[in-house]
């Protein structure tokens, strides 16, 4: 374990000197990645030189209790014992954290999408209030957030609402929100006070950058055609909506977010590009899935990972069983402690599958 911090120190200092070369440093991109590399390094480092610091400290005082005879001293050095032994756990803990491999994905930007799914019009009044609990979790994460495309529903919300978020860290909070999402509550056109189930689906795709998915422009057909809902008199009467397939996979995606056509083009070509990203994305994650049973899950549609309880004020996430009794709160974005839980579930299981130990 200690010879694996050897070779960080080393990288460490090899980094270093990377991003002090003139050459480096005019290659943003490049930069960009060795200084985020060396500031992960760092940080590890220097959990690592206190960590060595409290085993230094336990040995002394144990060599006291060994040689001295003065109780005065000896008691001192039991006082401290008991104290650097909780700091050694802490330290260990902290570094099997910073040792979990992380996820290249993590660090991208989303399209979140949402769809109302059975229920009818109370399941896309409920993609409306799911919409405004991830819009109002990303203010305060201080996140980008722009609706793409949105199809709104009869009674109120949406039928689909797709958003972009941009951000630090916005696919690995993100990811485990992905699956279905099912509400129990009275709806208001109900006049007999039944409780009825409905249900939204979340999808969480991480954006995929430029170089990495290669679409031939010979196999996309592009349809323009007129903005539909508010917007203005300029939105309706031009064709500014773009609709974009992917003639070999048939992959179809549509924006009609901006007045220009030419931006809602921009738009739905990322969003292309990430759709079809997303399939080899899905691919790696069965792959991993197949090699250990994660308690969070992959984002597989079908599996029902939470339920929102009106009744009981009440919302359990069925992967870690984690209940909270604060809907109020919950809806209106405080939703980050049910998201550290299935972080700490995703590492748990890392740290299994990594065999990551101080002993």
């Amino acid at each position: 374990m200690f010879a694996q911090f050897d070779n960080l120190r080393g990288r460490y200092i090899e980094v270093g000197k990377m991003i002090s070369d003139p050459s480096i440093v005019s290659d943003m991109k490049r930069y960009k990645q060795l200084n985020k590399e060396y500031k992960e390094l760092d940080t590890i480092l220097k959990v690592y030189d206190n960590y060595q610091n409290v085993l230094a400290n336990i040995a002394n005082n144990k060599n006291i209790l060994e040689t001295e005879k003065d109780e005065e001293f000896r008691d001192l050095a039991k006082a401290d014992l008991l104290f650097l032994e909780e700091e050694k756990v802490k330290y260990e803990e902290e570094l099997k954290s910073l040792l979990v491999p992380k996820e290249e994905e993590d660090e991208r930007d989303i399209l979140l999408e949402i769809r109302a799914g059975t229920g009818g019009d109370e399941a896309s009044i409920f993609v409306g209030d799911l919409c405004r609990m991830y819009t109002r979790y990303c203010e305060l994460q201080g996140w980008q957030i722009n609706i793409v495309d949105s199809n709104e529903g009869t009674a109120g919300g949406f039928k689909e609402i797709i958003l972009e978020v941009k951000g630090d860290n916005v696919y690995g909070r993100m990811k485990f929100e992905s699956g279905v999402h099912r509400v129990q509550r009275i709806p208001e056109t109900e006049t007999k006070g039944r409780v009825h189930t409905s249900a939204a689906s979340v999808a969480v795709l991480p954006e995929a950058d430029e170089v990495e998915v290669d679409i031939n422009e010979a196999d996309i057909k592009m349809d323009v055609y007129r903005a539909q809902g508010a917007g203005g008199q300029h939105v309706n009467r031009t064709e500014s909506a773009v609709r974009l397939t992917h003639l070999p996979t048939g992959t179809v995606v549509a924006c009609q977010a901006e007045r220009s056509q030419h931006k809602n083009r921009e738009t739905a070509m990322k969003m292309l590009k990430t759709r079809i990203y997303e399939v080899a994305v899905r691919k790696h994650e069965d792959e991993i899935a197949s090699r250990r049973k994660t308690l969070v899950s992959t984002g597989d549609r079908s599996a029902k990972i939470r339920t929102y309880n009106y009744p009981q004020g009440r919302i359990t996430d069925h992967r870690i069983g984690m209940s909270i009794y604060n809907l109020d709160a919950f809806m209106n974005g405080d939703i980050g402690s049910m998201i550290d839980g299935l972080a700490m579930g995703e590492q748990t299981e890392k740290l299994k599958e990594g065999n990551i130990s101080f002993e």
